[in-house]
């Protein structure tokens, strides 16, 4: 119990500080997000009176208390650029992001920790420095560039995924589901190579410690090792690379969105930057925020039932 209330103690004071230094951030950066909202051709006077309306003359600590006492209950207050509540708005466009976010993970998951185990075998052997070679490759490669040879390769000269006119799954799952899949690949293929590369080299570190060798001399097979003690100690040190991967991903991949016109959070956030919409900015950056304070926190939970060595030494 001590454990978890020190833990939502953090995430409330991390939480804080990140939506702070955001809505200080936006206050002093060039803009005006009355401005923004009139257009070009708006007078000073008309400028000046959305100012008063929207409170933007008031200092900037009334401001920030009063936007943080109305997001403690869950208000968001309205976009500047839709003229909609933010959290109807994000939750509009929560169900494109986390669709992405699940599809890549699955991919991840699914890929890594096969190509893992078979790069891990035999370090230094053909089949381990094939891998490290794609693995550099799919690190190297930018999530756009990726995007878009994806999408001409099996979009449009195969035409094997639908590459335009993105649909709900509400609408249709499967013209989700293949609207998605390429997305889902460019998001996971850098990702997956970094995920292949670290875990390959903890099964690696892991094969050279002495139970290993205890093991062996009590005469278990190579596989038998492999899948019940030394893959098992090296997910215990990737769970953290993963959940840092899982909250990248979850908080909305902005490039990919933009490239394949996904209505998602990064598309949205990049949007409202550029607007000036300040209240989407500080909704969506807290959502991020606490995507990776409560990632990490699974992580730890999760050395707990992996390990349970971790609870002990508490």
């Amino acid at each position: 119990m001590k454990y978890i209330i020190k833990k939502i103690a953090s995430l409330v004071i991390t939480l804080l500080i990140i939506s702070f230094v955001t809505f200080l951030a936006f206050s002093v950066i060039p803009g005006d997000a009355a401005a923004s909202r009139l257009g070009m051709d708006a007078t000073e006077e008309q400028v000046e009176a959305l100012r008063e309306e929207m409170g933007l003359n008031d200092h900037f600590i009334v401001q920030y208390g009063r936007w943080l006492g109305k997001a403690l209950t869950g208000d968001f207050g309205d976009s500047y650029r839709y003229h909609m509540p933010v959290t109807t708005l994000i939750s509009d466009r929560l169900g494109a992001t986390l669709g992405l976010a699940v599809m890549s993970l699955v991919l991840i998951l699914v890929v890594s920790v096969p190509l893992s185990l078979l790069s891990a075998a035999k370090p230094n052997g053909t089949v381990d420095n094939v891998l490290t070679v794609l693995t550099q490759v799919g690190m190297a490669v930018p999530q756009f560039f990726l995007g878009i040879v994806l999408t001409l390769v099996f979009g449009i000269i195969l035409a094997w995924f639908k590459t335009g006119g993105y649909v709900s799954p509400g609408e249709d799952f499967g013209g989700f589901l293949s609207f998605m899949i390429l997305p889902a690949v460019s998001v996971a293929i850098p990702k997956l190579s970094m995920m292949v590369k670290y875990l390959r080299d903890c099964i690696v570190s892991e094969k050279k410690n002495d139970y290993v060798r205890t093991a062996k001399a009590k005469g278990n097979g190579e596989a038998a090792i492999l899948f019940k003690h030394v893959l098992k100690n090296a997910v215990i040190s990737a769970i953290t690379f993963f959940a840092m991967i899982a909250a990248e991903a979850f908080a909305g991949s902005i490039v990919v969105e933009q490239v394949f016109g996904i209505p998602g959070l990064g598309r949205l956030l990049v949007n409202s930057i550029s607007s000036r919409d300040f209240p989407v900015v500080n909704a969506i950056v807290l959502y991020m925020a606490a995507l990776v304070v409560v990632m990490n926190t699974l992580a730890d939970i999760s050395y707990r039932i992996v390990d349970p060595r971790v609870s002990r030494a508490d």
